[in-house]
């Protein structure tokens, strides 16, 4: 039987990480503006790991499960989620949930779209997502192709993009 997906929530220094786990399909809560207090306990009564950088707030009594994530940088940032809690790519879940608000994805027809999206993008696409919070959609373009190198590089999967590059 499979463990449940983590969930987790991210301090206010880490926005990009919280969205390269939505991208990766994981339940990432992020707010720019909330208390430390606010943080813990929304951690606590969500059930969610709390992702932060501030060494102070980890010193804390009662903290929820937590990574004190050590880089600055979003690729050793997702790469030290990535390796903490034994996440992988799968991608089936890329852009399963909304990169804006956090939401499920759901899949809609073409013609759901047709006047939402670019006409080029309708022509050339088959498949979209619509998150059923805020609306955006969603389609795997070749923008995907570099997320999936990206997180394949975050998880030591490929080489570095300067060594994919060389000829």
């Amino acid at each position: 039987m499979n463990s449940p997906r983590p969930r987790f929530i991210a301090d206010c220094m880490l926005g990009k990480l919280a969205r390269w786990l939505r991208i990766l399909g994981y339940d990432a809560a992020y707010e720019r503006r909330i208390s430390d207090d606010d943080l813990l306990a929304r951690a606590r009564s969500e059930g969610r790991i709390l992702l932060t950088r501030d060494t102070r707030l980890v010193q804390r009594r009662r903290m929820p499960p937590h990574l004190l994530v050590a880089s600055q940088e979003p690729a050793d940032q997702i790469r030290q989620a990535m390796e903490a809690f034994h996440l992988k790519v799968d991608r089936s879940a890329i852009l399963s949930r909304c990169l804006i608000c956090n939401e499920p994805t759901a899949k809609v027809s073409r013609d759901e779209v047709r006047d939402l999206v670019p006409p080029y993008v309708f022509r050339t696409q088959r498949r979209f997502a619509r998150c059923g919070s805020c609306g955006r959609i969603y389609w795997r373009a070749t923008h995907v192709t570099g997320i999936l190198g990206r997180l394949d590089e975050a998880a030591g999967e490929a080489p570095p993009r300067a060594e994919r590059a060389a000829p």
